[in-house]
């Protein structure tokens, strides 16, 4: 006896027993996912094929997209992604009749429910998994007519090994080469933007190493006590902002309240203690900035409480909104709380430095930090690596670490100087002497000189 069992046509498992069996909405989780992120696209690498998928819009942009990820092991931005559209109606690989539909569906993806990664991944990877199994049970019946059991048993144990790449990030140093040969041309042509998060100073920016704060790294701002930290972490999410990228800031010790008043003054070039003078100019600033800007997010939590988990959850629930961030700053993380409760201080801190750049990690995300100098830090004319607080880890651990300084004199006139004294995949030493406005808090508002 068979089962008849009745579903609505929009969520009718699709006929094709090629096409994933999941209804319309899940498919549509899946191309948003394999679209946008890329720790996803890392972890389903080799298991999703445009030909799962029942809608053909949908369909289009995986392929696009994974063949982008393919070459380039990273998920291309907006702008690279319509220029793929564009590239794939020039080529026709694009149907004409496709068209309308591929370009109101990418408008879909890039605003779709994107949570629970981790639970898409297992249901995309067990069904990856059994239509390999499928597949080798049904080539091994030839091979078994034919008496080569040992091909047989061969594609049935390559089938098993189907599944979610957990080593995802391995590759081949020399079978790479001509990848990372072809993208190198594309930089030096202008065709290829780095995947850095731009610190909104070209001075800076050309002196890392991915343009810009590195995606999956840690980097840090190291200064005294009142030394501008918090200042420079808002000025540089400013910029990301600006720039049209996602920034999360967080603030451990400063409440959001204060953070949104000192962005409203460095917006809109306005003193702090002037910003109830002229209210509405000082709006028309933020929503003129607003318009080709990505979203600041502020959020608050009390001295010492945040931990790394924390932090991953609220990421969690943003993502789960469709707001995947770029740039994640954490004001401070000498003030966080460690996972586990140790004895040891720098067992504590080594444990939150060490979260802090695994959450760049896995997120895919620059994440920008700040600590303290000692006190011989805070006397010394230059901070260097060795001034910093409590734990030299920090410096271990992060791929970046910029010391801001500043004289009695410097001070009078409103400068101060910033060093590369960690740098994992660059040029240390290298000094940038600096403008600045703290009236208007206004971190860096010149550049004066680069030294090394």
């Amino acid at each position: 006896m068979t089962a008849h069992v009745t579903v609505e046509e929009d969520d009718a498992v699709p006929a094709n027993p090629g096409a994933f069996q999941f209804d319309a909405e899940f498919q549509t989780k899946v191309a948003a996912l394999q679209v946008r992120d890329p720790v996803f696209a890392q972890r389903t690498d080799g298991l999703i094929q445009p030909f799962y998928f029942v809608n053909e819009a949908e369909a289009v942009l995986v392929k696009l997209t994974g063949e982008y990820f393919a070459k380039y092991k990273m998920l291309p931005d907006k702008v690279t992604l319509v220029r793929l559209i564009a590239n794939g109606i020039a080529n026709k690989s694009i149907r004409k009749d496709m068209v309308a539909d591929v370009k109101e569906k990418v408008k879909e993806l890039l605003t779709s429910d994107i949570s629970d990664r981790d639970f898409v991944v297992d249901e995309v990877s067990t069904f990856a998994k059994h239509r390999a199994l499928e597949e080798a049970i049904l080539a091994s019946v030839s091979d078994m007519d034919r008496g080569d059991y040992a091909k047989a048993f061969a594609r049935i144990e390559q089938a098993k090994l189907v599944g979610v790449a957990e080593d995802a990030g391995g590759i081949d140093y020399f079978d790479h080469i001509q990848e990372r040969t072809e993208r190198r041309k594309m930089i030096a042509a202008g065709l290829y933007k780095p995947d850095g998060i731009t610190t909104g100073i070209k001075e800076i920016d050309d002196l890392l190493y991915h343009k810009g704060w590195g995606r999956k790294e840690l980097s840090a701002l190291m200064a005294p006590a009142k030394g501008g930290k918090s200042m420079g972490l808002a000025d540089f999410g400013k910029y990301a902002a600006f720039a049209g990228y996602n920034v999360l800031y967080v603030s451990l010790e400063v409440a959001s309240r204060i953070i949104a008043d000192r962005l409203d003054a460095n917006v809109s070039d306005t003193l702090m203690k002037g910003l109830n003078d002229n209210p509405f100019k000082v709006q028309e600033a933020v929503e003129l900035a607003a318009k080709k800007s990505g979203k600041f997010i502020i959020h608050e939590f009390p001295t010492g409480t945040m931990k790394g988990s924390q932090l991953r959850r609220l990421i969690e629930r943003y993502r789960a909104r469709g707001i995947v961030f770029d740039l994640i700053i954490v004001d401070y993380a000498d003030i966080m709380a460690a996972e586990h409760r140790n004895d040891n201080p720098i067992q504590e801190s080594k444990s939150i430095w060490v979260d802090l750049r695994a959450i760049a990690f896995s997120e895919n995300a620059a994440v920008l930090t700040a600590t303290q100098t000692n006190r011989d830090g805070a006397k010394a004319t230059s901070v260097k690596a060795t001034d910093v607080a409590e734990d030299f880890n920090k410096i271990r651990i992060a791929d970046v670490v910029i010391a801001i300084s500043a004289t009695s004199e410097e001070k009078q006139v409103s400068e101060a100087r910033i060093e590369f004294v960690a740098h994992r995949n660059g040029e240390e030493g290298v000094v940038i002497r600096i403008q600045q406005d703290r009236a208007r808090m206004k971190f860096l508002s010149k550049v004066l000189g680069v030294s090394r």
